[in-house]
C-alpha cells in the first residue's frame, strides 16, 4: 500500500498544475493542520515561506532544489511539509506575521516542533540544495534520529561539487579498478573506459578530502596504476615512484561500466554517481548494497522486479533527476 501511495504521489507532484515554486513536494497549506499532524506523527514541521507566483529566484528554487528526489524524499519522510505563501492574505499572512517573516520575499524555510517552536537554523539567503540538506541533518541530529546513509552520501557529493578534480589510471582490468578505487575516501565517481590503447578508470575526487598522489599510491598498492593520465596541472603533484604521468588522450567509456552493478538488477534504479560507486563495490565484495539506497529507491526496484516481463533499462551513469522522474512515469 505504501508503495502505491508513493508512486501515486510522484504522479500527482509532477502535475503541470502544481506551482513551479513548490517543486515536487506534497505540501500542506494549513498551519494548524500541520501542527496537529506533527503531534500525531512525532515529526517536525518543515515550513516553506515562498512567493507564489514568484520571481526567478523562487521559481529556480522550486525547479532545482525542491525537485531533487532526495530532498523530496527526506522532507516528506521525516517532516510534515507546510507551504506558506508570503504574498497572500488570510491565514498565510497570519503565519507570516507570527514568525516575523517579510512578505513578497525570496524563499525562507523554518523547521519547527509541534508547538511551532524553532528547532534548527532558519534557512535564508542560501538557495542551495546543501543548505536544505544541512538543515535536515541538523534537525535529525537534534532529535536524536538516524541520519539515512543516502542523505549523508548526497551531502558528500554536494560538498565535493566545489572541489572536484579528475585523473585517469590505466590498469590490467578496469572492472577490478572501479571496485578498488571505490574504497578510497574522497573519490566520488569512477567510470571504466579506454584511453591510449589501455583500460582506464576515470576518477573524480574531492580535493578537500584527498589528493591525486594519495589516490595513485592507494591504486598502485592494488596494481591499479600502470600509468596516470591528466588533463592539466604540474606533473609533480601526480608523481609517485616510477609510475608514468601522461597527457590525457581521447577517451571512450565501456558499455559495462560499474561491471558488478551492471550485472545486477540494481542497474535499473536511478542513482547518484557516489551511490553507484558504493553499490558497485558492495556487490563486488559481497557486502549489502541496500545500505546505500533510499527507501524509495528500494521500492522502485521492487516495482520493476514485479514487472519482470518488461524490458529492463540500464540507468547507470544517467542523469539522476531526469532518470528518476522518467522511471516514475513508466511505472
Amino acid at each position: 500500500m505504501y508503495l502505491l501511495v508513493f508512486l501515486l504521489s510522484l504522479t500527482i507532484s509532477t502535475s503541470s498544475n502544481d506551482p513551479v515554486e513548490l517543486g515536487k513536494i506534497n505540501w500542506l497549506r494549513d498551519y494548524d493542520a500541520a501542527l496537529t499532524q506533527s503531534q500525531e506523527t512525532d515529526k517536525p514541521v518543515f515550513i516553506l515561506f515562498q512567493e507564489v507566483p514568484g520571481c526567478s529566484t523562487c521559481r529556480n528554487y522550486g525547479k532545482d532544489v525542491l525537485t531533487h528526489p532526495f530532498i523530496v524524499e527526506a522532507i516528506e519522510d521525516n517532516f510534515v511539509p507546510l507551504a506558506i505563501y508570503n504574498n497572500k492574505g488570510g491565514k498565510d499572512a497570519a503565519v507570516l506575521a507570527a514568525y516575523n517573516e517579510p512578505s513578497w520575499n525570496n524563499p525562507v524555510a523554518r523547521i519547527v516542533d509541534a508547538e511551532g517552536k524553532m528547532i534548527s537554523n532558519r534557512i535564508s539567503g542560501n538557495y542551495s540544495k546543501l543548505a536544505v540538506v544541512d538543515a535536515i541533518i541538523q534537525t535529525l541530529t537534534t532529535e536524536r534520529k538516524d541520519i539515512p546513509t543516502y542523505l549523508s552520501l548526497f551531502r558528500e557529493e554536494l560538498i565535493a561539487e566545489a572541489n572536484l578534480a579528475e585523473l585517469s589510471l590505466s590498469m590490467f582490468c578496469f572492472w577490478s579498478g572501479e571496485k578498488e578505487l571505490g574504497a578510497i575516501p574522497g573519490v566520488v565517481s569512477t567510470e571504466a573506459g579506454f584511453m591510449d590503447g589501455h583500460e582506464v578508470v576515470k576518477v573524480k575526487y574531492d580535493e578537500e578530502r584527498t589528493s591525486a598522489k594519495s589516490i595513485i599510491k592507494k591504486a598502485a598498492a592494488k596494481r591499479c596504476a600502470d600509468a596516470v593520465y591528466v588533463k592539466e596541472g604540474p606533473k609533480k603533484q601526480f608523481a609517485f615512484k616510477d609510475i608514468p604521468v601522461k597527457k590525457y588522450r581521447a577517451y571512450r567509456s565501456d558499455k559495462e561500466t560499474k561491471y558488478y552493478l551492471y550485472k545486477s538488477p540494481l542497474r535499473q534504479v536511478p542513482m547518484t554517481e557516489l551511490q553507484a560507486l558504493k553499490v558497485n563495490r558492495a556487490l563486488a565484495t559481497g557486502s549489502d548494497p541496500e545500505e546505500f539506497l533510499s527507501p524509495r529507491q528500494m521500492m522502485l526496484l521492487d516495482k520493476t522486479l514485479s514487472q519482470s516481463s518488461k524490458k529492463t533499462t540500464n540507468r547507470i551513469s544517467h542523469d539522476f533527476v531526469k532518470s528518476w522522474y522518467e522511471m516514475s512515469y513508466e511505472l
